[in-house]
């Protein structure tokens, strides 16, 4: 299989398994991957799941051998529609879902062209020294087709997007890390453990709060302010009525005081 899911508790893991290609996504690929995360989507036991790569590389890419044979039989696969028979389907898989739970990448290397790019549809991510990203199909003439020119901007800006493209360069992990491109970098093989460790913490929130407030931060893009402030609003209210009450009452019995996480 090219695809590996480890479970623990709430944290749902999810590998691409073909360390020979760099972890390249194949259309065989990016149907598991997809299945995976549907998968995540529809268990109501798990709470936020983890993308990663096999060895020492995320993903890189789109398997490009597999496009140069020609075949285009699998692009009739891929859609838009949001029907839940049939998900959208995008070329590295998952990429065009829109899940209710989050996903943290843990990127143990290099995360180029579509690997970026399934890296910038996670909710966040966590980078390893060695690693890096960059839109390295540049040079074949392979464009951004699932989300990079969409997402890039959101995450960095119009103008770092913009140059990160048109030029294609390698990103390092600091730099992505100083731009906004990762939200941690770490030593080379912790990125697995520390996106995990994370993903456990925020199982451990009350899970309706955790959700609406995810709900608004996506929700929010591109709306005006006040509209914005009416959306945050809405979605937040029930989640008061279904978690917020008990949990004001936790702490007023003397339970996380002084920004104390460990018991709430």
């Amino acid at each position: 299989m090219s695809v590996r899911i480890d479970r623990q508790g709430p944290v749902t893991t999810v590998v691409i398994e073909r360390p020979e290609h760099r972890n390249a996504v194949d259309p065989e690929t990016a149907r598991a991957l997809h299945r995976a995360f549907v998968r995540f989507e529809r268990d109501t036991q798990a709470r936020v799941a983890v993308l990663t790569g096999a060895d020492s590389a995320f993903c890189a890419g789109f398997d490009l051998k597999a496009l140069a044979t020609g075949q285009r039989e699998w692009l009739s696969e891929l859609h838009f529609v949001d029907d839940p028979r049939d998900p959208p389907l995008g070329p590295m898989g998952p990429s065009r879902l829109s899940l209710s739970k989050p996903v943290i990448a843990a990127v143990n290397g290099p995360a180029v062209a579509g690997g970026m790019e399934l890296a910038l549809w996670c909710d966040f991510r966590v980078m390893e020294q060695q690693a890096f990203m960059g839109v390295l199909c540049r040079r074949w003439g392979v464009p951004l087709v699932d989300g990079g020119t969409v997402r890039l901007p959101r995450v960095v800006g119009m103008g770092r997007a913009m140059e990160l493209i048109l030029t294609g360069r390698q990103v390092e992990a600091d730099e992505c890390l100083r731009i906004g491109l990762c939200e941690y970098v770490v030593a080379t093989g912790e990125a697995r453990r520390t996106a995990e460790s994370l993903a456990r913490a925020i199982a451990r929130f009350p899970n309706h709060c955790m959700l609406a407030d995810r709900r608004s931060v996506l929700a929010q893009q591109g709306l005006p302010v006040n509209e914005a402030l009416q959306l945050e609003y809405r979605n937040g209210i029930p989640a008061i009525g279904a978690e917020g009450i008990e949990g004001a009452g936790r702490f007023a019995g003397g339970l996380g005081r002084h920004g104390d996480f460990e018991e709430i």
